[in-house]
């Protein structure tokens, strides 16, 4: 062979598309049969149950002291299950956590975590742990002939495939699991109801899942809260094994405050108010004044939350809380198992539990027939011993003189093997026991349990009565009330945005470059706020925080911005091309704010104008959306609120100093446009640029007109203003000297 050349002699060859794909298939029914999925005759995963086998065996029942974890980990990993010790440990951990299981297979003494962080358990050479008695449930009848035993990994020891469960485990416990294709999430049930159910199908072999609803009413979670999912709902669940839930924490009132008292299944109470106390620093729960974790040993879960004032409506705040915060979570279910037959499959209840009935049936079965075997077994060598006692003379003098006794015996009292070998195996002790009356009576009673358990075996009706009474006696001994009510409810409903601020006074102010802040109350002079430098005042507009703030830019479009989220006066505000799209070179004109349904004059400085609902201002977009035609040369004048009210009257000031006013009736109403002419600018002269509209703004009946003329102001009362009257479109009488040079006009 030349230097560098392989050698596949003797080495198999095969399609790297074959070999992957074999191997990936052998690894997915691994993940799915050997790790991730329940089994349906015990509703253990093969961990859980190396778990319960291995503590089993360390004989730490539940009457027993209990041992450091780490010793049970320890056999688990050295004997059966040759994997991680920390993943072995969070298994055994969650079968110990009664936030976590229904009903607890593991007595676990130490740090075993908590509801709000199920992880901060403490390491397993910390912890102590033991059985439950519920584990006895699964237990019981191991050494009863009722399973098949496999090797364990190395093949040294032997392991039970399945473990006899007296009860339906699968959904007592429930399940959960995520394997290569499918995953399984089975919700733990009451251990009454499931029992009941199991006894209607025991009795009504053709009962339906609408009949097995009668007794499973729906899942119980281990932490309680409340299931408000339609019946309806329910029912598809169960009759298809797959759907959705609603579960929702329970709360009640105590002095004022709101104690939330049950959460929903594997939600943490402290995510909950970290959840609550985003919102409330994002100022979006103006309703909620403070939050308290009072959780304790003795209360496991006490969240209180404490609203503002005794006029905040607790129903709507809840309801916007559930809406909002894993107070309210949905639940997948899947009821995803493997059968009997070794194939994953989802069932639906009446599946389930007929599979798990034929599962129990098989192991009661194999349970008597040891039983009968070992009956039959003790009275054939009973008989022996009988003999024996008879002949006892006899007996003793051929072990004495024969060199091979046993086949002596066999031959001349007509023993078998067995009964010889029993009569041979006999400590000198026990010669003394073997009375006749003491052997007979003994027979007698395997005599009578040998009948018994034959008719049991041959009796399919017997059969079944035996299982519903165990099953209603491990029913009446480890069953419980109901943790979960079941009460029918709504979604809930997040509260508008709006509702949720508070509608105290604010004035929103605008500066000439277009930056905009919020200030508390309606008495700020907007004018003498401070401003960057080169910038100054532009326009201000008084209003509410849980109103709309519209801002109109110089090209005639309108944008929307939440009045609450605006920065405070107290700086210098935000600029608002941050948070808006407005167009390429475009300047911001003026803002409004206002109840939807009040009414705003829009105008430019080519004297045209018109009357506008707020609402048809409104925009989400950022690019906010053109309600004002802007002529050629013409600029957007400053928006004002216009009253609508007989006497209101609008105000127009000329470039030359004029003042027009007429009644706001004359105005047309429009959602968008350019409207009607509102003081007459000569078209030739605005072309050119002298002349122009400067200002406008609508004077409500009986209010006066101030005019603003550098830092100087003058007030018009309304009999002043009477001067100044005329039609519309036309151009109004000179103000006196030194007042024609108007910066801006405004009603007082």
């Amino acid at each position: 062979m030349e230097t560098g050349q392989l050698d596949f002699e003797g080495i198999e060859q095969q399609r790297l598309a074959e070999f992957t794909e074999k191997a990936y298939l052998d690894y997915s029914m691994y993940v799915i049969l050997d790790r991730a999925l329940p089994h349906v005759a015990d509703g253990l995963k093969p961990v859980q149950r190396r778990i319960v086998y291995a503590m089993s065996e360390l004989g730490l029942a539940s009457g027993s002291k209990p041992k450091k974890s780490a010793r049970t980990v320890g056999d688990v990993i050295g004997k059966f299950h040759p994997h991680g010790d920390s993943a072995c440990y969070e298994a055994m951990v969650l079968m110990a956590q009664e936030f976590a299981y229904r009903y607890p297979v593991i007595d676990g003494q130490g740090n075993w975590g908590s509801q709000d962080d199920p992880k901060s358990f403490a390491a397993m050479r910390y912890t102590e742990a033991r059985l439950t008695p519920y584990a006895a449930t699964l237990l019981a009848e191991l050494g009863q002939g009722t399973v098949e035993w496999l090797p364990n990994f190395d093949g040294t020891l032997n392991e039970p495939a399945r473990l006899p469960a007296r009860l339906p485990n699968i959904l007592l416990n429930g399940g959960s699991g995520i394997a290569v294709g499918m995953s399984s999430d089975i919700p733990p049930h009451n251990l009454r109801e499931v029992a009941a159910a199991c006894i209607r199908l025991l009795e009504e072999p053709k009962a339906s899942v609408e009949a097995l609803c009668e007794h499973v009413r729906g899942p119980d979670f281990p932490t309680g809260a409340e299931l408000i999912s339609p019946p309806e709902d329910i029912a598809a669940l169960y009759e298809t094994g797959a759907g959705t839930l609603r579960v929702r924490a329970a709360w009640e009132r105590e002095d004022g405050d709101v104690v939330v008292t049950e959460l929903p299944h594997q939600v943490s109470g402290g995510k909950i108010l970290e959840q609550i106390a985003a919102q409330m620093r994002a100022k979006k729960l103006p309703m909620v004044d403070d939050l308290r974790d009072e959780s304790d040993h003795e209360n496991p879960t006490r969240l209180v939350i404490v609203p503002r004032s005794n006029r905040v409506d607790v129903e709507s705040l809840m309801a916007h809380l559930f809406a909002t915060t894993d107070l309210e979570r949905t639940v997948r279910v899947n009821m995803n198992v493997i059968g009997l037959d070794g194939r994953p499959r989802v069932m639906n209840l009446v599946q389930m539990l007929k599979e798990w009935l034929v599962y129990r049936t098989e192991t009661v079965r194999r349970r008597l027939q040891f039983r009968l075997d070992r009956v039959e077994a003790r009275l054939h060598i009973l008989e022996g011993l009988l003999i024996a006692y008879l002949n006892i003379d006899e007996v003793i003098r051929i072990i004495r003189q024969e060199d091979e006794p046993k086949p002596v015996l066999m031959k001349t009292f007509g023993l078998t093997d067995q009964q010889a070998e029993a009569i041979l195996e006999l400590k000198l002790r026990h010669l003394a026991k073997l009375e006749e009356m003491k052997i007979r009576g003994e027979q007698d009673e395997l005599a009578a349990e040998r009948d018994r358990l034959a008719k049991i075996l041959g009796s399919r009706a017997r059969l079944k009565r035996l299982i519903r009474d165990e099953i209603a006696a491990d029913a009446e001994r480890h069953g419980d009330p109901r943790r979960t009510r079941i009460i029918a409810r709504a979604a809930a409903q997040a509260l508008d945005e709006t509702a949720l601020v508070s509608s105290e006074p604010v004035t929103v102010v605008l500066s000439q470059r277009g930056w905009a802040r919020s200030a508390k109350g309606h008495d700020i002079e907007p004018r003498q706020l401070n401003y960057k430098s080169g910038d100054g005042f532009l326009a201000a507009s008084r209003g509410r925080a849980n109103q709309l703030a519209v801002f109109l830019d110089s090209t005639g479009r309108a944008y929307s911005i939440p009045a609450h989220t605006l920065p405070s006066a107290r700086g210098q505000g935000d600029p608002l091309s941050g948070r808006l799209n407005p167009p390429d070179g475009a300047e911001f004109a003026g803002v409004l704010i206002g109840d939807p349904d009040e009414r705003c004059l829009l105008a430019t400085s080519s004297g045209y104008g018109f009357v506008a609902r707020l609402a048809d201002l409104h925009s989400r977009n950022r690019a906010g959306k053109v309600v004002l035609r802007v002529p050629a040369g013409a600029r957007v004048l400053s928006p004002v609120s216009a009253s609508v009210e007989p006497g209101a009257l609008v105000a127009a000031v000329g470039s030359g100093g004029q003042l027009l006013c007429f009644p706001v009736e004359e105005l047309p109403e429009l959602a968008r446009g350019k409207g009607n002419k509102i003081f007459g600018v000569d078209a030739k002269k605005f072309t050119a640029g002298t002349d122009a509209m400067t200002s406008v703004t609508v004077i409500p009946p009986g209010e006066a007109l101030r005019v603003f003329s550098g830092k100087r102001t003058m007030t018009l009362k309304p009999r002043d203003l009477e001067a100044y009257a005329g039609a519309r479109a036309r151009r109004g009488a000179l103000l006196p000297r030194g007042w024609r040079k108007v910066d801006s006009i405004a009603a007082d």
